[in-house]
């Protein structure tokens, strides 16, 4: 299937309304019988397709005989369309979150094992995005590609009040990487600190994740298919983890003045 009629089916439009709108594109204005010879549709059928396309708003027609009709410029439409399907998706979001929210708070054991590293940062980058009001992390080391996700996500939640502490560096495909520079960089608040070789992110003193993994024998590099992250909801171990974080936050702070 074409790669332009596909997209547009995709936007609600019928295998044939997708196949007139192509072809209009290429003559403009254009009668009907045309449009039939051009694309192959029936002509029993073309005239219920263009009038589908002018209630969609793709397309115009003039009065005469015959009747022309004529293309909507594809940057009026598709934009419309794209802002369209962008405001369905965010109420969708904003509704299945809700769902989803509800459904985890009804779970009775709250703690889940991720395994793989790009479940375990989509789990990181879902936390920070559900988070309300604050998150806290401890980064003994990063995995490939996630110092860039996290911070893409803390970016979008100015609002949250963000504190990390950190090892220097880490290596990362042999690499080292220096993860004060790189979240100071981006306007993250981060500080150094003594940090094992384990990863904790806690939201609003309600969940946790943390990330362990194997590491080469050098000490150096992560072994990715070792990697698991536990996901916990339990309010009151979140609160203990969130609440020792804060205390040697303090002590920290305390020293560096």
């Amino acid at each position: 299937m074409d790669e332009n009629i596909a997209i547009l089916k995709g936007l609600g439009l019928t295998m044939y309304e997708a196949q007139a709108y192509v072809t209009l594109t290429s003559l403009i204005s254009s009668t009907a019988t045309e449009v039939s010879e051009k694309s192959g549709i029936p002509r029993s059928k073309i005239y219920d397709v263009m009038n589908g396309l002018i209630k969609k708003n793709f397309i115009e027609v003039e009065d005469g005989r015959p009747l022309k009709y004529t293309v909507k410029s594809p940057i009026e439409v598709l934009d419309r369309e794209k802002e369209r399907v962008n405001t369905q998706i965010d109420d969708t979001i904003t509704r299945l979150t809700y769902i989803y929210e509800n459904g985890m708070s009804q779970v009775q054991a709250p703690i889940w094992r991720v395994y793989g590293v790009e479940k375990i940062i989509a789990q990181e980058v879902e936390i920070i995005n559900r988070a309300k009001t604050s998150v806290n992390m401890r980064i003994g080391f990063l995995f490939e590609g996630e110092g860039d996700a996290l911070i893409k996500a803390f970016k979008k939640r100015r609002n949250l009040n963000v504190n990390i502490l950190a090892s220097p560096t880490c290596y990362i495909n042999d690499e080292e990487v220096n993860i004060i520079k790189m979240f100071k960089d981006a306007g993250i608040n981060i500080q150094k600190a003594d940090i094992p070789f384990v990863k904790v992110l806690i939201s609003d003193s309600k969940e946790m994740m943390h990330t362990y993994t194997k590491f080469s024998e050098d000490k150096r590099n992560v072994i990715p298919e070792t990697a698991i992250g536990i996901w916990n909801k339990y309010e009151d171990i979140a609160k203990n983890y969130d609440d020792r974080f804060m205390n040697q936050l303090k002590k920290l702070k305390k020293k560096s003045k």
